[in-house]
């Protein structure tokens, strides 16, 4: 079982740059892939980056790629995501999300979080 807490949303104006966390509890941490999701009002959740228990592997989602970096701290029981060149369609609510097994996190893995706010304004 994982218990992901998420923390560093807010608003920012367009061009700006955030850093979202994600606390993890337990001591496994480290063998589970994590990711984050976003679901802005009136779409589904969708995809945005996810990287491999060693963090030697990322995905992005193709509207994220350039712009934001996914990163881990096992020290910590952290992952992180480096948004930059914020835009206002990057408005949503973020979602950490955990899983064992990599190949799934493109469509979401076992555990959630509840969710941070990210609001980008024009």
């Amino acid at each position: 079982q994982v218990q992901l807490v998420e923390s560093g949303g807010g608003l920012v104006q367009a061009g700006g740059s955030l850093r979202l966390s994600c606390a993890a509890s337990g001591r496994t941490f480290s063998t589970y892939a994590m990711g984050w999701f976003r679901q802005a009002p009136g779409k589904e959740r969708e995809f945005v980056a996810a990287i491999s228990w060693s963090g030697s592997t990322t995905y992005y989602a193709d509207s994220v790629k350039g712009r934001c970096t996914i990163s881990r701290d096992g020290a910590k029981n952290t992952v992180y995501l480096q948004m930059n060149s914020l835009k206002p369609e990057d408005t949503a609510v973020y979602y950490c999300n955990a899983d064992r097994n990599m190949a799934t996190m493109r469509n979401g893995g076992a555990y959630w979080g509840q969710g941070t706010q990210v609001t980008v304004s024009s």
